[in-house]
């Protein structure tokens, strides 16, 4: 038999060194679903091959210098050649089994896997200095995951040899240009008009499953350097105005007294798996619960993200985060905006930003100077270290109260925003208070119920100072958590939140809303209640306007409207499924026939929205002018 040329002899070798990253990329996968089970409840073993072929356009990107090199002529006579090239393939493949392995957790806060941005959110301040050693700790499985597949690849690879056969440099040269270009191929996607990107996933896959389709080596490749909105046109200007307009005006109430006081409480993570006015099955937040029963409140609060640093803009300033990078680390991050401090501060009102972070943690001291917050404080200006738990920031139990008292020396009426740390992983508990909270299924359930004992303590201090009775407190989550359910894991409930306004003098109705409202709808509401008369923009809406009760979010090119009782997925320009979120089974089906009428008319506002967004953010158009 003739003897192969040593050019189809490379490329055998080459294949079986790929070939073997594509099945450590497989494992992650698998690894992967297997600790997310629960959040993908509908998947076919056609989301795992499809899975494989975005691992293999994943490979071809990341090892097209690789292949390239590895082909030229003469090159495995080159020993230090040989030497850069082996670092390259162990290096390469260490960092995608890496990024793969490390939303196996992640994606329980997220919900999706990670994008570039994520660089961006932990080289702020010193949150990931601070926060190394608890993961190292917490996930250490992870890393000997890790560790295990590099072992077994090494070993492999080891094994695979290439003969030594024939060189011919035309045969050679030949099989460079073939395998070059059908690896340029794939990593473009095949024969399409732009390589495919991280939304083309809900092309091929059920928009609910494409985390599981994708790889985090892919999304953080596909998010690097994106630059702008894509601008839309589905509408001329006049039919948008009709649509969706964020330009809007306030409607005074008379509910509540001039110059009343408003206290915001982001509260960490404060889901409504562990809040029992909300789940009504068990609870980890006793005293939240008083209050909720206390207060006026509403049954599908919706978040407009997933992570803190989006919860700040789309709670301050109605601005949502409609685009793979979080608004405060996009690049339109100094847009001028209607912000709540921005606008009161015109009608005499003075403001603060507590959080008892690390000073420059998630950005928020230079954001909330932006949106015109007279102070912030954190964990500099607490002056006590004592109280700091060597990850986040000061302890909640610490800080609620001292913020509570640091508020009566703001001048009235104000503002003021705080922002609770300690229900967030590493979900540290001080060793006093672990015998007598409430434990769970997770260490984040006895987190939530410390979190709501420092909930009290803030309260219990508030009620000392001279502005409490003439101020309105809204206390909402940020976004949803960990979770420990298999129902509160389906996008359905990813979003769903508590949102509770209250007022100590009784003065707004004790009630819980069946009805949505989204942290957008925070700022248009307020202006109304505090009578407060001025236009301004927002992309949410006041509970007192007729706009429709609505919500919406994004999530790895994929829109999230949330209408009535149902949730819409919106991607490549139309409506893809319809959901009803106010079902609590966890089986569940598609109903996107059932409604062509509300399909319609959901599909179009989705669209106005989208293209205000794309359009007034890169032109800086978000403010009322």
């Amino acid at each position: 038999m003739k003897k192969m040329s040593l050019a189809d002899e490379n490329v055998k070798y080459l294949l079986k060194q790929l070939s073997l990253v594509l099945i450590g990329m497989t494992i992650c996968r698998i690894v992967f679903y297997a600790f997310n089970a629960e959040s993908f409840p509908n998947i076919s073993i056609q989301d795992f091959i499809l899975g494989i072929w975005f691992d293999c356009i994943t490979i071809a990107y990341y090892f097209l210098p690789f292949i390239a090199i590895s082909l030229l002529p003469k090159i495995q006579s080159l020993k230090g050649i040989q030497f850069i090239l082996t670092s390259y393939y162990f290096l390469i493949s260490a960092l995608m089994f890496a990024l793969n392995l490390m939303d196996i957790e992640y994606f329980k806060f997220t919900g999706k896997r990670s994008t570039f941005d994520l660089f961006a959110i932990l080289g702020a301040g010193n949150d990931f200095s601070q926060l190394a050693t608890s993961f190292i700790t917490d996930f250490w499985f992870i890393i000997l995951i890790w560790c295990l597949l590099l072992f077994a690849l090494f070993k492999i690879w080891r094994k695979i040899q290439i003969k030594q056969t024939t060189f011919s440099w035309f045969k050679k040269t030949t099989w460079l240009v073939i395998t070059v270009g059908f690896t340029v191929f794939i990593s473009r996607g095949g024969l399409v008009l732009k390589p495919i990107g991280i939304i083309e996933a809900s092309q091929y896959a059920n928009p609910e499953n494409t985390t599981l389709v994708l790889n985090t080596p892919f999304t953080m490749l596909k998010s690097y350097g994106k630059q702008g909105l894509e601008e839309k046109n589905y509408f001329s200007e006049q039919e948008l105005d009709q649509l969706f307009n964020p330009k809007k005006k306030s409607h005074p109430q008379h509910i509540l007294p001039k110059n009343t006081n408003v206290v915001v409480i982001m509260l960490e993570s404060f889901g409504n798996e562990y809040v029992g006015a909300y789940n009504q099955k068990e609870t980890y937040t006793p005293f939240f619960d008083s209050i909720i029963q206390e207060g006026w409140s509403f049954k599908y609060g919706i978040s407009n993200g997933k992570k803190s640093i989006e919860a700040v803009p789309s709670i301050l300033a109605s601005m949502p985060s409609l685009m793979d990078n979080p608004y405060i680390s996009s690049n339109y991050a100094n847009n001028q905006i209607n912000s709540i401090p921005s606008i009161l501060k015109k009608f005499g009102y003075s403001s603060a930003f507590y959080h008892g972070a690390t000073n420059g943690s998630m950005r928020f001291n230079g954001f909330s100077a932006h949106m015109g917050f007279d102070h912030y404080v954190g964990r500099f200006e607490y002056h006590n270290d004592a109280h700091f738990d060597k990850t986040w920031g000061i302890l909640d139990e610490y800080f609620n109260p001292w913020a509570a008292k640091e508020m009566t020396k703001l001048p009235t009426p104000f503002f003021s925003t705080l922002f609770t740390l300690s229900s967030h992983h590493p979900y540290y508990v001080p060793e006093r208070h672990r015998k007598h909270l409430k434990k769970g299924p997770h260490p984040i359930c006895m987190s939530i119920n410390y979190g709501d004992y420092a909930l009290r303590k803030f309260f219990e201090e508030a009620k000392k100072q001279p502005w409490y009775t003439n101020t309105l407190f809204i206390l909402v989550a940020d976004h949803t958590p960990f979770s420990t359910n298999a129902l509160y894991s389906q996008k359905r409930f990813l979003y769903q939140i508590p949102v509770v306004f209250y007022d100590p003098q009784g003065r707004l109705p004790k009630k819980m809303e069946t009805t949505i409202f989204q942290h957008m709808d925070i700022l248009p509401t307020v202006l109304d209640l505090l009578d407060i008369e001025t236009p301004y923009y927002a992309f949410g809406n006041s509970y007192f306007s007729k706009e429709p009760r609505e919500a919406i979010t994004y999530m790895e090119g994929s829109y999230y409207y949330f209408l009535h009782e149902h949730m819409y997925i919106f991607s490549k320009d139309k409506a893809r499924n319809l959901y009803n979120f106010s079902s609590r089974k966890n089986k569940y089906e598609d109903s996107l026939t059932y409604y062509p009428e509300e399909k319609k008319w959901a599909s179009k506002r989705i669209q106005a929205i989208i293209q205000r967004y794309n359009h007034d953010l890169p032109l800086n158009k978000t403010t009322y002018k």
